[in-house]
């Protein structure tokens, strides 16, 4: 047993030197950057960080379309991966492929095409005025609903993945057993399928949360500096502030964020399944 677990400590060496090195140093630099002061180790600058009326209402709003997205994307994902595992193994496949699909065109590409679609001259706009909704185009760029739907379509396709292989994975005739037994269809989700997926959910959840709080691209396109997010400030701070100290705070509390996020979604799931 020990010889076995000295050869896959072996093997495993060169990963973890690798993901030590090129990962957890760098941020354990970057986190310590927010607590270090020429005086000595302090909490000032997170004091001073959230004391900041600007500094709290971008915290808030990035919480705020994050649990937005996350959410929403759980409620859609749900019923896109039921359909998806109710179809035949061959549909299966093909919707499969067309969730994985956007995942393959870049996010700026993917975010852009909402200027064609969100613009005063674009798609939605004539729609609107072309039917008499309105009689002049909408301000829906550099809003917070412009940025919510462009997070929630770039993340939507890892929350279907994730609920799809956790549907799969789900024994057959669990669903028929509760129709059988005269369960409704919220008894059986709440009963049956949230529990057996709640390690999708989880992972989905995981993802989708980390990754509305942390990209950059879509908050900056479409949000622009009337929707600051904490990712676009952290940028300010870095490239025309340069201020280091105050981005190494944004960026201990995004990652903050993301595992706090995680443990709370397992523990609901937990809970939920209890």
């Amino acid at each position: 047993m020990f010889a076995d677990r000295r050869i896959g400590l072996a093997l495993a060496a060169p990963a973890l030197l690798f993901v030590g090195l090129a990962f957890l140093l760098p941020v354990g630099i970057l986190l310590t950057e927010g607590l270090r002061t020429p005086a000595g180790w302090t909490l000032s600058r997170f004091t001073t960080f959230f004391t900041d009326p600007l500094a709290l209402e971008v915290t808030f709003r990035t919480l705020r379309l994050g649990f937005g997205v996350t959410i929403m994307s759980a409620i859609i994902g749900y019923a896109v991966a039921l359909a998806v595992i109710e179809t035949g193994p061959g549909n299966r496949a093909r919707m499969t492929a067309l969730f994985i699909l956007p995942l393959m065109i870049s996010p700026v590409a993917r975010t852009y095409a909402w200027i064609v679609l969100l613009g005063r001259t674009g798609l939605i706009n004539k729609a609107v005025v072309g039917l008499g909704l309105s009689d002049e185009p909408l301000r829906l760029l550099f809003t917070e609903t412009a940025v919510f739907i462009g997070l929630l379509q770039l993340f939507l396709p890892l929350m279907v993945l994730s609920l799809t292989s956790a549907l799969e994975n789900m024994p057959a005739d669990v669903l028929p057993a509760a129709r059988v037994l005269g369960a409704g269809w919220l008894t059986i989700f709440f009963r049956v399928i949230l529990p057996l997926t709640r390690e999708g959910l989880i992972v989905g959840g995981t993802l989708v949360f980390t990754g509305a709080v942390t990209a950059y691209i879509t908050p900056a396109v479409l949000g622009g500096a009337k929707v600051l997010m904490l990712e676009t400030l952290l940028y300010q701070r870095v490239s025309v502030a340069n201020d280091i100290a105050t981005a190494s705070v944004i960026a201990a509390i995004l990652i903050a964020m993301s595992i706090a996020t995680h443990s709370l979604i397992r523990r609901i799931t937990t809970r939920r399944r209890a």
